[in-house]
C-alpha cells in the first residue's frame, strides 16, 4: 500500500526540480501537465497537476517522519547543499510531541517538514502567529513550531 498525494503546482519544471532532490529521486511519469514520482520509502505515489494559479498550502503541510536527530540533520544538509532554505526547529513541543525538525518550501509555497519525535507531551503548542484558527480544546502557549 502506498500513500497518494497528488497537488497543483504552476511551474511544473521547477517543481520537478525541488521534488526531484527532496525525494532524491526522478519522476516515473512526465507529461506536459503532470509528473509523477513513485516512492517505495516512504510508499508514496506523488503527482504534481498543472494550474494556472496555485495560492499557498492547500493543507497544512507534508512532512517525512525519521528515525533519529541524525536522519533529520543528513537531510537537511542534503537539502542545504542543493540551496534550500532550511528553517531549523530542534527541541519545540509541538502536536502533542516534542520533535527536532526542519522545514522546505517548495516554489508553490507548499512546507514540508522532516522531524524526530523525542517524546510524547500532553498539551498542544500552536505558535498563535501562524495559526488562523485554533479549537477550542487546544492549548496556546508561544512557541518556535507552527503546527496545522
Amino acid at each position: 500500500m502506498k500513500m497518494h498525494v497528488g497537488i497543483n503546482v504552476t511551474d511544473l519544471n521547477k517543481s520537478i526540480e525541488f521534488y526531484s532532490k527532496v525525494f532524491n529521486a526522478e519522476p516515473v511519469k512526465v507529461k506536459p501537465d503532470y509528473a509523477k514520482f513513485l516512492l517505495d520509502n516512504p510508499g508514496l505515489n506523488f503527482t504534481l497537476n498543472v494550474k494556472e494559479e496555485v495560492s499557498g498550502n492547500q493543507v497544512g503541510h507534508f512532512g517525512f517522519q525519521v528515525e533519529n536527530l541524525e536522519e533529520v540533520l543528513q537531510h537537511k544538509g542534503r537539502l542545504e547543499g542543493f540551496g534550500f532554505f532550511a528553517r531549523e526547529e530542534m527541541d519545540v513541543t509541538c502536536c502533542y510531541a516534542t520533535q527536532d525538525k526542519f522545514w522546505v518550501t517548495d516554489p508553490d509555497g507548499n512546507e514540508w517538514e522532516v522531524f524526530y519525535t523525542k517524546g510524547n507531551v500532553e498539551s498542544m503548542t500552536i505558535d498563535p502567529a501562524c495559526c488562523a484558527t485554533q479549537p477550542e480544546n487546544i492549548e496556546i502557549k508561544p512557541s518556535s513550531s507552527c503546527c496545522s
